[in-house]
């Protein structure tokens, strides 16, 4: 998959928006900050164990996620642009393939919006994942919320 973030349409992308009541820069922490990621990422039950993580352009990040019940879910990524504290972009380089891009706007002084979008390559790849990850990306954002709630500047 390029290097280069991917020009999608509606139906080849899944976009989760959420603002949130913390301010863009704690926010953007809990995103960059492998000791605040690997205690919300994922859906609700999952927890991780980070292998790498090299918070850079061309940096990776590898992990572990683990199921509730069963199950340990191998994840190789690769981030592709960071603008701080505004933007963060990865490719995935395991399957299923796609792009993360996620977008970090100060709303208010104490709230931020959040619009995370999962990439794809083709349609068809996009509306295979849809039916699973729509509820699943809000457990997540519902988690990040939890450790907002945790975290100082």
């Amino acid at each position: 998959m390029t290097s280069d973030i991917l020009t999608t349409t509606p139906d080849s992308e899944i976009v989760t928006t959420r603002v949130l009541n913390f301010p863009q820069e704690l926010v953007f922490k809990a995103w960059s900050d492998p000791e605040h990621l690997k205690n919300w990422w994922g859906p609700k039950g999952f927890t991780n164990t980070f292998h790498e993580f090299d918070f850079c352009e061309g940096g990776k990040w590898s992990f572990i996620m683990h199921g509730p019940e069963v199950g340990n879910y191998a994840n190789d990524c690769e981030f592709i642009k960071i603008e701080k504290p505004n933007l963060i972009a990865w490719k995935r380089h395991s399957k299923p393939l796609f792009q993360i891009l996620t977008t970090f706007e100060t709303i208010a002084e104490n709230q931020t919006k959040v619009i995370f979008k999962m990439l794809f390559e083709t349609e068809d790849e996009c509306q295979k994942l849809k039916p699973y990850v729509v509820d699943k990306n809000e457990e997540n954002f519902d988690k990040l919320e939890v450790e907002l709630s945790k975290m100082h500047l």
